[in-house]
């Protein structure tokens, strides 16, 4: 039995809270396998510092020196602060060579390794913490585990098989030997041995990675919330935490806007239907909202409803493109290869509608080249539109659900802009206009949530 417990950066964010994970680690019976982000407002703080022209590097190293030592020496007696100096001189010295050498800074995947390190020293710190209060363990980057990563710079994607192979050879014999490992998140290595990151937030994704990779029993991802919530409770003051939910479901709410759990940490658990909990360091008594394979039955309508913002209808209309079968194609295409997200697709006859990002709407009109492309006969914009996703148990197999949606939008006194159904089984996604949103998501709670008194 293998549990893998990962701990974000708000749950290291200061002498007490490494205290209180340190904590939670001891108490977790059985074999454990940490893994831990960088300490809150590191990685932003490393971002900033190659981004901006006026940073001066010395401050800035100094700066994240500073910030690990003094929480080191809080949490460690003179005898263990020193043995745990020796070690950080060794990652310091590293860290210090990839931000000030230009042939580190010329290397395409610069970002990747800036941006990871602040990883490499949280999991020192709480290694050292977790031998301090009696236990083996022992800090383990990415490298060191045998983490393997693929694709493109600062969006890479673990490699499974090379990945368990790694972890067999590095981590499991630890386990064997009581020892706790303590893994850096949010990076593997590509096949060169270069630093990849899995995109910000991507130490949900490295857990979830770990758990496949071992076969782990289950997966804790321990943040500063309760769970999945009903609707975000920052609109809709009587949202709940929910109990459980489906891997489908929790796929659906990441991807349209909850926060709570990385959108590529549910694959990876959902393959080998591990089950996936999501725990409050800061409350860890909670239950948490437990994330797995749902086998029976249930009954409410609609278990959660979530929100994102700023987005824009981009419609083309095209002259017969009954007749241009490929003009769809290369619409994707194009932005695909801009790393335009698609969150939305209509199409008719004579058009095409997709809904973008605001930041990302004059990107898009740049790389279609409405302009100049003389089979795109008009361009039409809505800006300021907000997607709502309500997510159920076989949601779309109800009958009268959608007609129950869409009385209740019409009743807060506007119109459907677009639909997005049957993609998915459990959820039903459409665009209001921003001004409308926190009055739908209002509505639809209280009729469909409230009333079930979900828990």
């Amino acid at each position: 039995m293998i549990t893998v417990m990962k701990f974000g950066g708000t749950s290291v964010g200061s002498v007490e809270a490494f205290n209180r994970v340190a904590d939670i680690i001891i108490n977790e019976k059985g074999k454990k396998i940490i893994v831990i982000s960088a300490i809150s407002g590191i990685t932003d703080f490393l971002a900033s510092a190659i981004e901006n022209n006026e940073v001066v590097m010395d401050d800035a190293i100094k700066i994240f020196r500073d910030k690990h030592l003094n929480i080191a020496r809080c949490l460690l007696s003179k005898k263990l602060y020193d043995e745990f100096l020796n070690d950080f001189e060794v990652r310091f010295s590293q860290f210090k060579n990839v931000m000030f050498s230009d042939e580190e800074k010329r290397d395409p995947y610069y970002n990747d390794n800036v941006l990871s390190q602040g990883e490499r020293f949280s999991s020192l710190i709480l290694s050292y913490l977790i031998k301090s209060k009696g236990y083996e363990s022992v800090a383990l980057t990415s490298e060191m585990a045998g983490i393997y990563a693929m694709g493109k710079t600062m969006s890479g994607l673990c490699d499974f098989k090379k990945t368990e192979v790694g972890l067999k050879t590095s981590v499991v014999p630890l386990l064997e030997n009581n020892i706790i490992p303590i893994i850096t998140g949010f990076y593997g290595i590509n096949k060169d041995g270069k630093p990849l990151t899995f995109g910000r937030g991507g130490s949900d994704y490295t857990a979830s990675a770990i758990g496949n990779a071992v076969n782990a029993s289950s997966i804790q991802i321990w943040t500063d919330v309760d769970g999945f919530m009903s609707a975000d409770p920052r609109l809709v003051k009587n949202a709940v935490t929910l109990a459980e939910m489906s891997f489908d479901e929790a796929a659906e709410l990441t991807h349209f806007g909850a926060k709570v759990l990385h959108p590529m940490a549910i694959e990876p658990a959902k393959l080998k239907c591990i089950p996936l909990w999501i725990k409050n360091s800061y409350r860890p008594e909670n239950p948490g909202t437990l994330i797995h394979c749902v086998n029976e039955e249930r009954y409410e309508p609609i278990r959660s409803v979530a929100i994102k913002l700023d987005l824009s209808i981009l419609t083309l209309t095209v002259k017969e493109m009954l007749h241009k079968p490929m003009f769809f194609a290369k619409v994707l295409e194009k932005l695909s290869e801009a790393d335009i997200c698609i969150y939305g697709v209509s199409t008719s006859l004579f058009s095409i509608a997709l809904l973008v990002r605001n930041i990302d709407l004059e990107k898009c009109l740049t790389l279609l080249n409405v302009s100049s492309d003389k089979s795109i006969e008009k361009v039409n914009v809505k800006n300021n539109m907000t997607l709502i996703c309500t997510v159920g148990d076989n949601l779309l197999d109800r009958c009268e659900f959608c007609g129950d949606i869409f009385n209740t939008i019409r009743n807060a006194g506007t119109n459907v802009e677009m639909i997005s159904k049957g993609a998915s089984n459990v959820t039903l996604n459409f665009v209001v206009s921003k001004d409308y949103a926190t009055k739908i998501i209002k509505m639809i709670h209280e009729k469909f949530i409230s009333k079930g008194a979900l828990v």
